[in-house]
């Protein structure tokens, strides 16, 4: 059965009506999930700010050489937390890639420890990122490991570590030679003072952690040479290191 003009035209309209909505759909769902993204790590970010994150880390060079080393680092925290308030949440439609600045006023915790600590309504503040196209997620992914490896190199500095090395020489030729390092500790309120990225895509996060402040809040001394350690971690978004050693 055919439909006189006005009764096409409303069919027309709707269709297209129809077709805008689900075109703002997809593109609203892009935007949200991002966002939703971000916002979850940067409640991560700041849980392992204030409570506090498990670090496991090992490394191992063989014969002095570079392609054959071996880097692993794995953290794990857990923890309940409320009263985070979101300040900033901006969002690149190009990039598809959203950031959300956490934060969070607390007058004590127990942290992964079973520590009680004061805070005196002490502010935390981190930033998370988020994108809902993989293609998308190396830089993200690179500066989420530049953290993992500012945390590890400040547990290095703070309880040390531990080193095995085995060398042997036969007729005064070095045959081989094993470095292991190892560290496994608990930190908490380390606080990120700069992250970034380089111009080669690698990213960077400087971390610092007020031994001073740490030992007051705990009630009990830390033994460090300095009041604040600072380090910086580095993360890549490419494994060409991966690569050149699947060539040789």
């Amino acid at each position: 059965m055919r439909q006189s003009f006005p009764h096409k035209i409303l069919s027309i309209a709707m269709v297209l009506a129809a077709l805008c909505v689900s075109n703002l759909a997809v593109a609203g769902n892009n935007r949200i999930m991002s966002i939703n993204a971000a916002r979850v790590t940067a409640e991560r970010a700041l849980v392992e700010t204030v409570y506090g994150l498990k670090l496991r880390a090992t490394e191992e060079v063989r014969d002095l050489v570079a392609a054959n080393f071996e880097g692993k680092t794995e953290s794990k925290t857990a923890a309940m937390l409320k009263g985070v308030k979101f300040e900033e949440i901006t969002y690149d439609p190009k990039q598809d890639i959203a950031k959300a600045v956490a934060s969070v006023s607390l007058d004590q915790i127990t942290n992964v420890n079973g520590d009680v600590i004061p805070l005196n309504n002490k502010v935390f503040r981190r930033v998370g990122f988020g994108t809902s196209t993989p293609s998308k997620a190396g830089p993200l992914k690179a500066l989420r490991a530049a953290e993992i490896d500012a945390y590890k190199q400040l547990m290095k500095q703070l309880v040390g570590f531990q080193l095995e090395s085995e060398t042997s020489v036969e007729n005064y030729m070095l045959k081989s030679d094993v470095v292991r390092t190892k560290v496994m500790a608990t930190l908490f309120l380390a606080e990120i003072t700069e992250f970034g990225w380089e111009s080669n895509g690698d990213a960077y996060i400087k971390m610092v952690l007020n031994v001073r402040d740490v030992s007051d809040m705990l009630g009990q001394k830390i033994v460090s040479d300095t009041d604040m350690i600072e380090v910086e971690g580095l993360g890549a978004q490419d494994d060409d290191f991966g690569k050149s050693k699947q060539k040789k």
